[in-house]
């Protein structure tokens, strides 16, 4: 008996192992062996065909549901391995929509994977053929096209009866129309895209037709296409051949006109409503037949209208055919608008604007940014403007396609950077969806306003030979050589080098050193890793998705790099340097461009946990480092504005870094010594930097890992505890706080150290914050923090932190004011940048961003394209929040007060810290409730070498902003 009841326990065990061993986590290769393994298969994913009754039952292939019960639908079931990976890993392959639910698909939870998911598979199958349908899409009956398209029909049904869904997600939504079958559409436009693909893949020669056909398709390139097969007969396969032969027949219908006058059909629930009537007005509109210039300003206008009053038609189906409707109308702007070639300058800015309002109309920009970037964009009705002004324009049109190609990003980004790990074709996604965008067409008209603004102030850019340089621009100046690195797809694994350039996608928010960056995805001007390049004179640029596309065929060549004051961009070849750029780079004595660390006026007698209101500007490296030293500063200025706050000054660490060393023979504080005199004597003794470096690291992990094991003293958490009940007003663990690292080698007058070391969010329980004090002391010892410091620093060991604790406040939305015009160059003007939740605009996020300027008024620079954003519970640590993008983060109030702050900033701050800086500040601020809190405030420091350098004056053109254009100017 006792064995049989032993087995049993041991069968349950057994299984439940089993279960947790099927939803374990799949790694990327496993994955990817998944899905060579269905692409052999002649089921695919599949498993086998039934029958789904309406009563639940499933029925084999050649037993149908009896009519009694319903017809039902018949389609495949998943393989098993298919199945257990939607547990494990959320991923979802060859969806059958008809074999799913409506609200798991739309799947609010995860962010909208699973659709977004079909809508990868379905981009997958095009370029890949069928991809993990390869032999699959023959297995007959697995999918029904009639039970998906109702089932698509029933969804929309769904879905658009909620308004907030038209409001939060209009983008999504439409386009995942391009994808779902509901009404007998193919995606013609990206089957095109992807034919051409897989042929210039198979054959390298069709390169060219392939670049043509995805980034200006024209009627005829349908007769280049031709012409090329015949030329290359004799070269090509049979298999080749067909696909070329297919490849056409795509692009006729593609290129077929679009039938407007069956526009009303398609909404004939709304005849007779606004909406209804102006589409049958442009439907009839016999004007429009041959007349590609006032065919596409008509269409825009209506797809801007359909948008904008689609909330006012409260039926679903109704929704959903003025949805198709304006899906027909922005390929109608797509397919007249290279037809409409503008002859001046007057048609260009008016085609701008209408293609400003389809992309609008598309959802690739929201209708608030629109409204933002209007006044510039919809004036041109004078007969001159000068140079300044179209300048002007020409930024807000720049903005209007970087915002668009960032909606598509912050979109599809994450769910992309999944599946790239385990499927590389992946990575081609967003760009596709780009390409076959109105914005495509935007940014080639962008592109030649651009040109002829060059030409006109002579301010052009010379980016080795690649197309559209109008798109780059400068964001911090400067210049440097070393290898070109083009990193196309995700910057997390990138191990950089501060001796090469790189062109990202997108910058990790933790860049080591480099000589030198420009990013598709600049995240923000503010964040820490733009700072600290305007700081040390990194030049830094932003360019676009194509612009990196044509730079890769130069990666790994050696380049020279320059940002000029004003923000034009030279990258050449080492062979083309002239004598002055090559003696930019001459051997000089390192010293010379290095700084010390003042360490003379630190106190580390001060053994005591201090309240933040009992320190002040003057205590900055002395007791404590600038960030508890200003904070206490402004909370004698701004009593209302500051939390409560505790200091741990560097005395304190001190203190603890002269306790014994576990396995060492001396102190923390002697092994640390020891460590750069014996650096100090092997470079002495000739050995290499590299080397000396690399032993400096191994000890650095030694000492670091000793320091978050080390014993915490008694007097010392007495004192935190006292502080948290009388200062903080709670018992340490129960109030959640913010342990900011705090050193002395911050915020110097000549190298700011921003985000080098670690700040712990949100932290509550007693060990945890216990924990995190050492995390944070460890922290300046990490690679990256120290690398930095050996770079810029002469005295890189004398470094000290100090920690700064402060009670979280869960804002609304965060960020960093500089009191400067950063894109401008002006002083009096202000620069921020806001995101959703905490930690706003630090890390590179896609922040919200404004020029607030001093007379009045301000420039929306960017808006916010961040999908997540961290709430502060108060159970502390970070949860993540989803955001959309349809209202903007800072409201007008906001601006306002921001500007008032700034005002008594520059006029208080200098004269209550006795200081004769004159200038600017970088801030960090928060709103809770429209409260506005300030967490920290800084010296600005600009790298004034690299602005005042001789070169980069003699690269900047001087440019008369007032000389007057005429709009008739033949371009």
């Amino acid at each position: 008996m006792k064995l049989k009841f032993t087995f049993h326990i041991s069968l349950v065990l057994f299984l439940l192992f089993l279960s947790q061993a099927s939803a374990q986590k799949k790694e990327s290769a496993q994955i990817s062996s998944l899905i060579q393994n269905f692409k052999k298969d002649i089921r695919g994913p599949y498993k086998d065909i039934r029958w789904f009754c309406t009563d639940g039952s499933i029925r084999a292939p050649k037993d149908p549901c009896p009519d009694e019960i319903g017809p039902g639908v018949q389609h495949a079931r998943y393989k098993d391995e298919v199945v257990a990976l939607g547990k494990s890993n959320h991923v979802y392959l060859g969806q059958i929509l008809a074999y799913t639910d409506q609200e798991p698909f739309w799947d609010v939870t995860n962010d909208h994977s699973r659709l977004k998911q079909y809508q990868l598979d379905k981009y997958l199958r095009s370029v890949d053929n069928g991809w993990i349908n390869q032999r699959g899409q023959f297995y007959r009956g697995a999918i029904q096209s009639e039970d998906e398209e109702a089932w698509g029909i029933e969804f929309y049904k769904w879905l658009l009866s909620d308004d907030e869904v038209l409001k939060n997600e209009f983008f999504l939504v439409r386009q995942s129309l391009k994808d779902i079958p509901h009404n007998g559409d193919d995606n013609v436009a990206q089957k095109m895209r992807s034919e051409s693909k897989v042929i210039s893949d198979l054959y390298e020669p069709f390169m060219d037709l392939r670049t043509k056909i995805h980034s200006q398709p024209e009627d005829d390139d349908i007769q280049k296409v031709l012409q090329f097969k015949q030329k290359h007969s004799a070269k090509l396969t049979t298999d080749l051949s067909n696909k070329l032969n297919e490849l056409v027949v795509t692009m006729r219908e593609f290129h077929k006109p679009v039938d407007i006058s069956a526009l009303p059909k398609r909404a004939s629930l709304t005849k007779g409503t606004p909406l209804g009537k102006a589409i049958e007005s442009f439907a009839s509109d016999k004007e429009l037949e041959g007349n590609p210039k006032q065919l596409m300003e008509q269409a825009s206008q209506l797809l801007f209208d359909i948008r904008n009053g689609l909330l006012e038609e409260k039926r679903p189906m109704a929704r959903l055919q003025l949805l198709d409707v304006s899906l027909k109308l922005e390929e109608i702007v797509f397919k007249s608008s290279p037809d409409y070639q503008p002859e001046n300058l007057k048609e260009l800015l008016h085609k701008i604007c209408y293609l400003g309002m389809a992309v609008t109309g598309s959802g690739y920009l929201e209708q608030w940014e629109w409204g933002q970037l209007a006044s510039n964009l919809t004036n041109y009705e004078a007969d001159e403007r000068t140079l300044g002004e179209l300048t002007e324009v020409l930024n807000r049109a720049r903005s209007a396609v970087e915002w668009s190609a960032a909606m598509v990003k912050a979109n599809y980004d994450a769910i992309v950077k999944e599946y790239v790990a385990f499927e590389p074709l992946t990575a081609g996604f967003v760009d596709d969806k780009i390409r076959g965008s109105v914005a495509l067409h935007l940014g080639q008209s962008v592109g030649e306003l651009g040109n002829l603004i060059s030409a006109e102030s002579q301010l052009a850019n010379k980016v080795m030979d690649i197309q559209n340089q109008s798109t780059i621009r400068g964001l911090n100046p400067g210049y440097a050589f070393g290898e070109l690195v083009v990193v196309g797809g995700s910057s997390d694994d990138i191990e950089v080098s501060s001796d090469k350039i790189y062109v990202f996608q997108r910058p990790p928010s933790d860049l080591k050193p480099v000589a030198g960056i420009a990013t598709v995805a600049e995240g923000n001007m503010v964040s820490h890793v733009q700072l600290l390049a305007r700081n040390l004179g990194i030049p830094n640029a932003a360019l676009s998705d194509q612009n990196l596309q044509d730079l890769k065929k130069y990666d790994g060549s050696k380049v020279f790099y320059a940002v000029s004051n004003k923000g034009n961009v030279i990258l050449k070849p080492e062979n083309q340097m002239s004598k002055e750029e090559l003696a930019l780079f001459e051997k000089k004595e390192r010293k010379e461009e290095r700084i010390e660390v003042p360490i003379a006026q630190i106190r580390l007698d001060e053994n005591k946990v201090l309240n933040m209101q009992d320190v002040d500007a003057d205590d900055s490296g002395k007791l404590c480092g600038p960030k508890a030293a200003n904070l206490g500063q402004l909370k004698k200025m701004f009593p209302e504005k500051v939390v409560e706050g505790l200091v741990i000054p560097f005395g304190i660490f001190r203190t603890h870094m002269d306790q014994k060393m576990p396995d060492q023979e001396g102190s923390y504080w002697n092994f640390l010594t020891k460590m750069f005199e014996e650096a100090n004597r092997m470079l002495a003794s000739g050995i290499s930097e590299k080397e000396v470096e690399n032993y400096q690291l191994r000890q650095l992990e030694i000492l670091r890992d000793a320091i978050k094991k080390m014993p915490l003293r008694d007097d010392f958490i007495d004192q935190l505890e006292t502080g948290f009940k009388n200062v903080l007003g709670s018992e340490l663990g129960s109030v959640p706080v913010f342990l900011r690292s705090d050193t002395n080698m911050e915020d110097l007058k000549d190298f700011t150290g921003a985000g080098l070391n670690l700040t712990i969010f949100n932290s509550v329980e007693r060990e945890k914050i216990l924990e995190g004090i050492k995390d944070v002391w460890a922290s300046p010892y990490t690679e990256r923090s120290f690398k930095w410091r050996q770079k810029y620093l002469l005295n890189p060991e004398n470094v000290f932190p100090s920690i700064l604790v402060i009670p979280s406040v869960d804002v609304d939305y965060s960020g960093v004011l500089i009191t400067k015009g950063i894109s401008m160059g002006t002083d009096k003007d202000l620069t921020v940048a806001f995101s959703r939740g905490a930690g706003g605009a630090v890390d590179g996020q896609a922040a919200e961003q404004y020029l607030i300027k001093d007379e009045g008024g301000y420039v929306l620079l960017a808006p916010a394209r961040e999908r997540f954003y961290n709430g502060l519970p108060k159970t502390g640590g970070t949860e993540k929040k989803k955001a959309t993008f349809q209202d903007r983060v800072l409201n007008e109030r906001n601006i306002d007060e921001i500007r008032e702050l700034a005002h008594q900033i520059r006029e208080r701050v200098p004269k209550e810290t006795h200081s004769d800086y004159q200038g600017a500040y970088d801030v960090e601020l928060g709103f809770k409730d429209n409260k506005l809190w300030l967490f920290q405030i800084r010296p600005f420091v600009e790298n004034k070498k690299a602005l005042g350098s001789t070169y980069l004056e003699s690269i900047t053109p001087k440019i008369d902003l007032t000389k007057q254009i005429s709009l008739s100017k033949k371009i």
